[in-house]
């Protein structure tokens, strides 16, 4: 059996939560940290991805709770809330330092 790869102070790979590890939904997920809500439009332009890849990594964070889409209108007009969920605030709050940690723990 292969033995898991391990980084220093024999923390493991596996610790890293590979949801949020994705650089698409990295991005992501550092954008809506800092605000409280955001639409579809200002998030696709904030991030560069497409209609169909942004769709996709909101919904694999969404199923994971990590974020709420809210659809609604304004007017006539559909509109999509999105939010971090307070699930999705701690897990990119143990992601960041668990990174921070890994990083701290490299030699100079």
């Amino acid at each position: 059996m292969k033995e898991q790869q391990k980084f220093p102070d024999n923390q493991p790979l596996g610790e890293i939560d590979l949801i949020i590890h994705a650089p698409a939904r990295l991005t992501i997920l550092m954008i809506l940290y800092v605000v409280e809500s955001l639409d579809y439009v200002f998030l696709k332009n904030q991030t560069g991805l497409s209609w169909g890849n942004l769709a996709t990594h909101l919904g694999k964070l969404e199923a994971a709770g990590y974020v709420k889409v809210q659809k609604g209108y304004q007017g006539k007009k559909p509109q999509s809330k999105i939010q971090l969920t307070p699930q999705g605030r701690s897990a990119f709050q143990e992601y960041k330092n668990t990174i921070q940690q890994l990083l701290d723990d490299l030699p100079e």
